[in-house]
C-alpha cells in the first residue's frame, strides 16, 4: 500500500485557562496536524505541539523541514505492518543547523509518524497498541485501563491554591505533579499546603522548568523534601546538565529529565554522566511514539525509571497515541496526558477520551489510533496548509 497524498496544517488551539510555568505562560498553541491518504482512500492523521525553548522548532519550522526533506524518497509500497513499522521508524525530516544539543524537528516529525502509523494501522488491521509487541517485545504489557496524573500549575492564594488541591482529591487521582519554581510563589508554603490537603497517601512530584540554577537547587530541593515529593523534575536549565550529578549528591528526590531529553544523543549522555533517575517521555518532544519507545527501551536497559508525559495543548490525535503507548509499555513511574476536555476548546476527535473519575481511562483496541477525527473542521481552522506529497 503506497501514500497518494500527505498535507499538513498549521491549527492554534486556544486553552480554556492560562497556563503558566516557570518557563512560559501560554494561552494558545500553534500545533502542526498532518493528514496522510493512502492508495485505496484510508486516511489517517497525526499531530505534532512544538515548542522552541524546547527542541528549537516553531509551527512554521516545522513545516518548513518538512519542505525541505525529501520526503517522498522515504516512502514506499508496503505490504503489511511489520514492512510499515520498519519504513516509518527509518523516516527523518530535513537536518536543521543550529544548537547541537537541540534535537529540531521533533514535533514535525511526530506529526508525519502517528499519520502513518493511523493510516497503516487501519489498513492492515492493527491498533498502534500493539506496536511494542513487534519492536520492543521486552517492553510490551498490555493493559486494559490506565491511571493518569493531576497537575497543580499556578494556582497562587489561599482560595485557589485550596480548590486546585481539593480538586484533584476529590476527583481521586493518586498522583499530582507540582510546577515549582515559578516568579513570585512561595514553594514551601504551596506544598505544605499541597499535602494538607490531599493528604500524606497521595503521591507529589514537582517539576522546576529549569528555573533554578547549580546554586541554589540543593536548597530548594531540600527545603520541599519534608512533604513527600517522589521526583524531581528538571531543576536546572538544560545548558547547565554537568552540574545534575552534584546536585544528585546534595538531595534525597530522584532527578527526572524534560527539557534536557529530546532524543537519544541526550539518553545517552544523561547515562553516561550521571545525570538522573528517569526520563520524562513526550511523544512530540520526542519524535513520535517509535522514538519515545526506543528511549523506553534504553532508558530500562540502563536501570532508569520513566514516565510519559505530554505537551500542553494536545488534542485528541496526540491523546490517543499516548493512550495507546500508556496501554502497551510495562513499568511506566508516571502518566501524563488526555486532558482533552480539560484544556482545550478544540479537541479535534469526534468522540470525547478524555480521562474519568481517578484518572481512569480505557484502552483504545480499535485500529490504528482507533478514533476519528473531525478533518473538515480542522481544514476549516487551519491557519496553513501544505501539500507534502501529492
Amino acid at each position: 500500500m503506497n501514500i497518494r497524498e500527505m498535507v499538513a496544517y498549521i491549527v492554534r488551539i486556544p486553552l480554556k485557562k492560562r497556563i503558566t510555568h516557570a518557563s512560559h505562560t501560554r494561552t494558545e498553541t500553534d500545533n502542526i496536524l498532518v493528514r496522510v491518504t493512502l492508495g485505496d482512500g484510508t486516511v489517517g492523521w497525526g499531530e505534532g505541539v512544538p515548542r522552541e525553548y524546547v527542541t528549537g522548532e516553531s509551527a512554521e519550522s516545522g513545516i518548513q523541514i518538512l519542505q525541505a526533506g525529501d520526503l517522498k524518497s522515504q516512502f514506499h509500497a508496503c505490504r503489511d505492518f511489520s514492512q510499515a513499522l520498519a519504513m516509518i521508524e527509518r523516516f527523518r525530516p530535513a537536518d536543521q543547523p543550529g544548537d547541537e544539543r537541540k534535537i529540531t524537528g521533533n514535533a514535525a516529525r511526530c506529526a508525519v509518524e502517528l499519520a502513518l502509523l493511523d493510516a497503516y494501522g487501519r489498513v492492515f488491521g492493527e491498533p498502534l497498541c500493539n506496536i511494542p509487541k513487534y519492536l520492543a517485545p521486552e517492553l510490551f504489557e498490555f493493559r486494559d485501563r490506565v491511571s493518569y496524573s493531576g497537575v497543580i500549575t499556578s494556582a497562587k492564594g489561599e482560595m485557589k491554591l485550596r480548590l486546585a488541591a481539593w480538586r484533584w482529591k476529590i476527583f481521586g487521582t493518586k498522583q499530582v505533579k507540582v510546577k515549582v519554581g515559578i516568579e513570585g510563589y512561595d514553594d514551601v508554603n504551596r506544598l505544605r499546603k499541597i499535602r494538607g490537603r490531599l493528604g500524606k497517601n497521595r503521591d507529589i512530584r514537582i517539576d522546576a522548568n529549569e528555573a533554578w540554577t547549580p546554586e541554589n537547587a540543593a536548597g530548594k530541593i531540600r527545603e520541599l523534601e519534608p512533604f513527600g515529593i517522589t521526583s524531581m523534575e528538571q531543576p536546572l536549565p538544560h545548558a547547565r546538565d554537568a552540574f545534575l550529578p552534584a546536585l544528585r549528591k546534595e538531595i534525597n528526590t530522584p532527578v527526572m529529565l524534560d527539557e534536557s531529553l529530546c532524543g537519544m544523543v541526550d539518553a545517552e549522555r544523561a547515562v553516561a554522566d550521571g545525570w538522573c533517575d528517569l526520563f520524562n517521555l513526550r511523544l512530540s518532544k520526542c519524535g513520535g511514539f517509535i522514538p519515545t519507545l526506543r528511549l523506553a527501551e534504553f532508558a530500562r536497559k540502563h536501570g532508569l525509571g520513566y514516565q510519559l508525559g505530554c505537551q500542553v495543548g494536545e488534542t485528541a490525535i496526540l491523546s490517543a497515541a499516548g493512550r495507546h503507548f500508556a496501554t502497551s509499555v510495562k513499568d511506566i513511574r508516571y502518566l501524563e496526558g488526555s486532558y482533552d476536555r480539560h484544556l482545550v476548546h478544540y479537541m479535534l476527535g469526534e468522540e470525547d477520551i478524555t480521562f474519568g473519575w481517578g484518572g481512569i481511562a480505557p484502552a483504545i483496541i480499535r485500529t490504528g489510533l482507533g478514533i476519528k477525527f473531525q478533518g473538515d473542521f480542522i481544514e476549516s481552522r487551519a491557519i496553513r496548509r501544505e501539500v507534502l506529497i501529492g
